[in-house]
C-alpha cells in the first residue's frame, strides 16, 4: 500500500484508490467550494454516495465539532472510506455501509467498470441494505442533518423521497448532484414543493450530470 500526502490539509490517500485529482487538490474544485461556503463548524453533514471519501475527510475537517456521516455501500469503496477515516485519525465521521433510498430493506446495486459509477438497479448483482434518512434520524440512530450532499449516481429522487420529514423539520441545505434530465427534474420539483430556494450550479443538458445547490426559503442564508 503507498500513501500520498494531499494538500486537503495533509490528508493522506492511499494510492489507485481514486484518481489523481484526489491528492493533488483539484478533484471536483467547485464541489469542493460549496463545501467551504456552507459546511460551518458544529454542523452535521451527511455524505451520501460517499466513495471513497473525499468529502467525508473534507466535511469533516470544515465541521470540528461536528459529525459527518458517510454512506457507501460498495465494499471496495467502503474499505478505501474506512482506511482513509482511520489514516487521517478523524474523529468526527462515520462509516455506514448502507444505501440510503426511499424504503428500508435491501435492493440490488449494478458495480459499474469506474468505482465510483456503481448505482441502485434492478439488474444488479449485488445485494446491499438500504434506509432512509427519516427513519435513521426519527430513531435516534443519526442526528439531524444541517448539510446533505447527494451523489447517488440516479438514485437521487429515492434519497429525497426518503428524507420528507428532515427536509420539513430540520430544513437542511442540500448539495445534489442528479443524473440525468429526469432524475433532475424529478429532484427539482420535490425540492420546490418542499420551500427550498434552488440555484443551477451545472447544466447537464448535454452530458446529464446536474449540480443543484438547494437552501430553505424560510430561513436565514448560512
Amino acid at each position: 500500500m503507498r500513501i500520498l500526502t494531499g494538500p486537503l490539509r495533509g490528508s493522506r490517500w492511499i494510492a489507485a484508490s481514486s484518481t489523481r485529482g484526489c491528492w493533488v487538490g483539484i478533484y471536483e474544485r467547485e464541489s469542493q467550494r460549496v463545501f467551504l461556503d456552507h459546511v460551518r463548524p458544529g454542523d452535521v453533514v451527511f455524505d451520501i454516495g460517499a466513495n471513497v471519501g473525499f468529502f467525508t475527510l473534507l466535511a469533516a475537517k470544515l465541521a470540528r465539532g461536528g459529525h459527518v456521516y458517510a454512506f457507501e455501500p460498495l465494499p471496495r469503496n467502503l474499505d478505501y472510506l474506512r482506511r482513509h477515516v482511520e489514516l487521517n485519525r478523524v474523529a468526527n465521521a462515520e462509516v455506514l455501509p448502507i444505501a440510503l433510498s426511499s424504503s428500508t430493506g435491501t435492493a440490488h446495486f449494478a458495480v459499474a467498470d469506474h468505482p465510483a459509477m456503481g448505482a441502485l438497479a434492478e439488474s444488479g448483482g449485488l445485494e446491499v441494505a438500504t434506509d432512509t434518512v427519516d427513519r435513521l434520524v426519527a430513531t435516534g440512530k443519526l442526528r439531524a442533518p444541517d448539510f446533505l450532499k447527494i451523489d447517488v449516481e440516479g438514485a437521487e429522487h429515492d434519497v429525497l423521497r426518503g428524507a420528507a420529514n428532515v427536509l420539513r423539520d430540520a430544513r437542511p441545505t442540500i448539495f445534489l448532484s442528479a443524473h440525468g434530465w429526469k432524475q433532475h427534474e424529478l429532484c427539482w420539483q420535490l425540492l420546490q414543493n418542499a420551500g427550498y430556494r434552488l440555484e443551477l450550479l451545472r447544466d447537464g443538458a448535454e452530458d446529464g450530470n446536474y449540480m443543484v445547490l438547494a437552501k430553505p426559503s424560510d430561513t436565514q442564508p448560512r
